[in-house]
């Protein structure tokens, strides 16, 4: 009986996440979906990533996704994090980030690594130290790959995952 209140809770998390008007009801149904790491809601929540406007809801989805560590969110999470380095300094959400890089951090897909190297060299002290936090879970030997091929390409180039 315990599995159908469960499914009911999840269910009904997932209507309000993708349904409700109310910004912080979506916002908070997405991190309970996160909390539950049911694998069932990674498609759920990557098509909510794509049409959800309000940045609030958008965080709470890319760390709901984080939480739940599912590799199919990665691609979701990158094109969210390729939009907001677009941005000049000013105007990207440092926040967003935040939660881009500490889920992708979670989901431990080599794939991120590439964006992610872009703030090995920030001059902003956390985001600096999330990166590198990053490489030290998903490419735990990451210096010494940089130290062998650091002198023909970029860092981008050396974990740029070919498609």
């Amino acid at each position: 009986m315990a599995w159908q209140a469960k499914n009911i809770n999840f269910n009904n998390l997932i209507k309000q996440m993708l349904h409700d008007k109310d910004s912080e009801k979506r916002a908070e149904s997405a991190r309970q979906v996160g909390f539950l790491r049911d694998g069932r809601s990674v498609n759920l929540l990557c098509r909510a990533l794509k049409t959800e406007t309000n940045p609030n809801v958008v965080n709470r989805i890319i760390e709901a996704l984080g939480r739940i560590g599912d590799g199919r969110a990665t691609l979701g999470i990158l094109e969210k994090f390729e939009i907001e380095m677009k941005k000049s300094e000013n105007d990207s959400d440092k926040l967003r980030i935040i939660f881009i890089i500490e889920s992708l951090t979670r989901i431990k897909d080599k794939r991120a690594l590439e964006f992610i190297s872009h703030y090995l060299d920030s001059p902003d002290n956390k985001l600096f130290k999330l990166a590198q936090n990053a490489f030290d879970n998903i490419q735990p030997n990451w210096r010494e790959i940089v130290k062998r091929n650091q002198k023909e390409r970029t860092m981008q180039e050396i974990f740029k995952v070919s498609k």
